[in-house]
C-alpha cells in the first residue's frame, strides 16, 4: 500500500517551526516576500495565531510532515473592507506543481467563504508566473500592477495584485466571524 496521499487541515501551534522553515528560503533567496530577515519559529507562532482568530491558517500535510501552509488575513483596516482579505500560499521548494497550492487555496477560500468573507486579494511579486498561473487557476482576475513598490535584492520590484469572489455580494451581508 502507497503513502498516504498529503491531506489539508489546521495549523496548531506545533506547526510553527515547519512553516518558518518553509517560508525562510523565500525572505533570503527570492522578492516572492518583501520580507528581509525570516521569522524564527515564535514569530510564525503569533502569525498563525493571529490568522485564526479570525480568518483561517491551514497546512498541507503528508506522513506528518508539513509540505505547505496557506492562509488569509485582512485586507486593510477600515471598517468596509471587513469582508475582504488578503491571501498567501506558500510551498516547500520541492512540492511544486503537484497540487499542494490548489489543495491549500480551494480549502482556504471555502473556510474564509463560511466566515462570510466575500472578496480574496492576492499580490505577487513580478516575474512570478507559477504565482500568475495558480492564481490565474483559481478564478483570480488582475486588478492593478504597483510599479517598482519595493526594492529587494538590488532592484525595484513590481506587484501584481488580484482578486477572486468568496461569497455572493448581497447588500446586507452579514459579520464576518
Amino acid at each position: 500500500m502507497g503513502a498516504p496521499d498529503p491531506f489539508v487541515r489546521d495549523a496548531v501551534p506545533g506547526d510553527a517551526a515547519a512553516c518558518a522553515a518553509i517560508y525562510a528560503p523565500y525572505v533570503t533567496g527570492t522578492a516572492i516576500t518583501f520580507e528581509t530577515d525570516p521569522p524564527a519559529p515564535e514569530q510564525m507562532a503569533g502569525r498563525i495565531a493571529a490568522a485564526q482568530r479570525r480568518h483561517a491558517w491551514l497546512v498541507l500535510e503528508e506522513d506528518g510532515v508539513v509540505l505547505g501552509y496557506a492562509y488569509g488575513g485582512p485586507y486593510k483596516e477600515r471598517a468596509a473592507y471587513r469582508w475582504s482579505c488578503e491571501v498567501s500560499v506558500y510551498l516547500d521548494g520541492a512540492r511544486h506543481r503537484r497540487g499542494g497550492g490548489r489543495a491549500l487555496y480551494e480549502e482556504l477560500f471555502r473556510r474564509l467563504a463560511e466566515r462570510g468573507f466575500r472578496t480574496a486579494v492576492a499580490g505577487m511579486t513580478l516575474p512570478n508566473e507559477p504565482s500568475v498561473r495558480l492564481h490565474t487557476a483559481l478564478g483570480f482576475e488582475p486588478i492593478g500592477t504597483y510599479r517598482r513598490i519595493g526594492f529587494k535584492h538590488g532592484r525595484w520590484r513590481d506587484v501584481l495584485w488580484a482578486q477572486r469572489a468568496l461569497g455572493p455580494y448581497d447588500d446586507e451581508p452579514a459579520e464576518p466571524v
